[in-house]
């Protein structure tokens, strides 16, 4: 026994150091095809030999029968048919990826033979990331957006295929149209946010993959011209898309329009005609229908529903805004939280606007077919905060063109649950608080002016105060200026008083009205001027000699006046607020761009005039998203707020510096002289970078790229202005990132064996 504790000790260190070793490299594709999508996203290591079958803004090798796509490096310098050594780490995607740090040009040889294959099998999968070939006729041939490929339509014996190819010259491509071609190149599968495929395309290296083997019957632009009420007469369809059967709960139902069907996570939209009452969100039920991919998202379409009558109902997925514009959700039964900020009822719809992060989405209720009645619309104050639950739709299936936008499409109003009630210090609730402070001022005068008129029926200063006082709050509503308005309130109160000296102390302003030199020496009365909130707004004083005997009359007289005070100086703090927020931007208290572009049509206005010249910096920052990535919204609204702050100091008082949105930002400059002064002003700006950012225990280096343009010389509108400047900033930001490029190009140089 003693003998076997030794032995027993020994078997667990090694079991032990087995465990803690790193996982094996993988050294050929099939290794990499056998790993499952949890095994791939462990990044194991890899280094196998394969063929370059597509090399461009995509990398994808072959070995025999098994072919695979690679994140490589963009200026590997890569020829079709070089056998490479590539190391990297797999990836989970679709199927097992690599991502690659390292690729070694082992020899140049041919390209593997390509294999004939069909749009059927294409479509199920067969031939993913294979070096194919593949007939068809060419429908449509269109130059892409990034200028240097062009996308061709085939229709094949099944369906219609698109092939990407590389070329700069769209015109001989389109030449092609009609023409029964064969294309040599590799299958790309096209994917939803939720990882499934939707469709394939062929990537074609160059028109030299492309095979003419039968010329169209006609150049199309010689066909006859058709009238437009005749076109009709083309059409010619032949559909042999097998019907499919799905099976799954139901999460929304519109009658004659859709069904929802959601089975775990998997969810699909299904067009139907059916019109059914006995259908219900939670049944279980099959439908069949023909499958079809409608922008990128999987559907089914001429659906049939049949109702097993079980319920079986799906809780919605509680989620975040931030989770439902990755694309992964669409279609499923999700709820999200937001601040409704508006609501209207259309002939088809009612919409409800809804405020997370800063970003805006809608949850909508379509309304019920004809001759079905129509519920009231959901009163929901603005600036609650709602839960609403529903069908995420998106806009774009695309996962990798970075945030979709989406929509909630509810099934009732029960959907919607008030989870937090507004704030009471709104704009509705001040302009509703403004407007019964203004009818308790006119209910206040309107007493007044009536016990006066009573009183002293016969009597012209009762006339006379009563103009006084319906010219105040005229020029309160007005445009006069509010010092004015004060001192002939000072006036008016001076009236009711017999003439005694009146004057108004406005807190934290100015003295306004009549204020007597030997007022130390008189009997002073005050009376506060009440604010709707918080501490009085200022004073009303009142000068009597000091032989008079009080009057109960002397404090009612000028409480009239505070309360038109209180009317005169809110209503104007309102009304600055209000033209505050419109030019300013809330966050970084710098202009924002409608007040910039104000000032532009301004200055232009000015510069013709005079026949002058004057500046625009156009500025954005390098890196911001990555400080909201990496330390969060409020770290990044600081970031904006310090650099504001850092630019606005370099400026001189007659500058304007603006916000035009997220993080670019602009400066007018009237008074340049040339573009030597535009470009002094761009380099201070430029050094407010120089020292670092200490925002809360973060110390963060920033920076940003700087275009401007003159006028009238890059342009004498403000659109070209605001064009040029921007033009000429990208092109300093494109420079700096191929400096990048060049930099990490040299490092990664650097470190290859033969350096080390």
């Amino acid at each position: 026994m003693k003998r076997l504790i030794p032995a027993f000790a020994i078997i667990l260190g090694w079991a032990s150091a087995a465990w803690a070793a790193p996982p094996a490299t993988l050294t050929t594709l099939r290794a990499i095809h056998a790993l499952s999508d949890a095994e791939a996203r462990r990044m194991l290591p890899v280094a196998f030999e394969a063929t370059v079958t597509y090399y461009g803004n995509m990398m994808f090798v072959q070995d025999n029968d098994l072919a695979l796509f690679v994140l490589a490096p963009s200026d590997a310098n890569l020829l079709l048919g070089d056998r490479v050594l590539v190391r990297g780490k797999t990836l989970g995607s679709f199927r097992p990826i690599v991502w690659s740090n390292s690729i070694t040009v082992l020899r140049h040889g041919a390209l593997p033979k390509p294999i004939p294959t069909t749009f059927d099998e294409l479509i199920n999968v067969k031939h993913d990331c294979m070096f194919v070939s593949l007939s068809g006729v060419v429908r449509t041939a269109n130059v892409r957006l990034d200028r240097k490929s062009v996308s061709l339509q085939l229709l094949t014996d099944g369906g219609y295929i698109d092939a990407i190819v590389n070329s700069h010259n769209a015109e001989a491509l389109e030449s092609l149209l009609d023409a029964e071609v064969e294309i040599t190149g590799v299958v790309v599968g096209e994917f939803d946010g939720k990882m499934q495929m939707h469709g394939v395309f062929l990537a074609v290296s160059s028109p030299a993959y492309i095979k003419i083997l039968k010329r169209a019957a006609a150049v199309p632009w010689s066909l006859p011209i058709t009238p437009m009420d005749q076109v009709i007469a083309g059409i010619h369809v032949t559909d042999r898309t097998r019907r499919v059967r799905v099976h799954g709960t139901v999460t929304y139902y519109q009658p004659n329009q859709v069904v929802v069907l959601q089975d775990g996570a998997k969810s699909l939209w299904v067009a139907t005609t059916t019109v059914s009452r006995n259908i219900r969100v939670g049944d279980v039920v099959d439908a069949i229908g023909f499958p079809e991919s409608h922008n990128g998202f999987l559907a089914l379409t001429h659906g049939e529903i049949q109702d097993s009558y079980v319920q079986a109902p799906i809780q919605p997925l509680s989620i975040t805004r931030k989770e439902l514009v990755m694309g992964k959700n669409a279609t499923d039964l999700v709820s999200v939280e937001g601040q409704v900020v508006m609501e209207a009822r259309s002939a088809s719809q009612d919409e409800y606007g809804l405020m997370a992060d800063g970003q805006m989405f809608k949850a909508i209720y379509r309304h019920p077919p004809e001759g079905t009645s129509l519920p009231p619309m959901k009163q929901i104050p603005l600036g609650s905060k709602i839960r609403a639950s529903g069908i995420c739709i998106l806009e774009d299936s695309n996962p990798f063109s970075g945030a979709v936008p989406f929509d909630i499409l509810m099934r009732s109003f029960d959907d919607i649950t008030v989870v937090g009630n507004p704030s009471p210090l709104n704009v509705r609730n001040l302009m509703i608080l403004i407007g019964l402070l203004l009818v308790v001022v006119v209910i206040i005068g309107a007493r007044v002016w009536l016990l006066e008129r009573n009183v002293h029926r016969q009597s012209a200063a009762s006339a006379a105060l009563e103009r006084r006082r319906s010219r105040i709050l005229e020029d309160i509503n007005g445009s006069r200026p509010l010092a004015e308005v004060v001192e002939e309130i000072a006036e008016m109160v001076s009236f009711m008083l017999k003439g005694a000296p009146c004057w108004c102390q406005i807190a934290d302003g100015a003295r306004l009205g009549n204020y007597p030199r030997d007022a130390e020496k008189l009997r002073i009365v005050r009376e506060e001027i009440p604010a709707r909130s918080g501490p009085p707004l200022g004073v009303i004083f009142a000068a009597f000699d000091p032989q008079t005997p009080p009057l109960p009359s002397e404090n009612e007289k000028l409480f009239v006046g505070t309360r038109l005070a209180t009317l005169a100086v809110e209503t104007r703090k309102l009304y600055s607020d209000l033209l505050r927020r419109s030019e300013f931007d809330l966050l970084t208290d710098i202009h924002n761009r409608f007040s910039l572009e104000q000032h532009l049509d301004t200055q232009i206005e000015e510069a013709r005039q005079q026949a002058g010249i004057f500046g625009l910096v156009y500025i954005d920052l390098d890196g911001f998203k990555q400080v909201n990535d990496l330390y969060g919204h409020r770290i990044g609204d600081l970031y904006l707020q310090e650099v504001a702050l850092r630019m606005k100091r370099q400026l001189r008082p007659h500058d304007t510096l603006a916000r035009l949105g997220g993080d670019e930002f602009a400066v007018l400059l009237p008074m340049v002289r040339n573009r030597a002064g535009v470009e002094e002003i761009a380099l201070r700006l430029e050094r407010c970078f120089d020292e670092p950012l200490a925002l809360e225990g973060y110390i963060l280096q920033g920076a940003a790229s700087f275009g401007f343009a003159l006028y009238p010389e890059n342009g004498a509108t403000k659109d070209d202005l605001l064009n040029a400047a921007d033009a000429a900033m990208y092109e300093v930001k494109n420079a700096k990132k191929q400096i990048a490029q060049m930099l990490d190009a040299q490092q990664d140089s650097d470190l290859t064996p033969k350096n080390l």
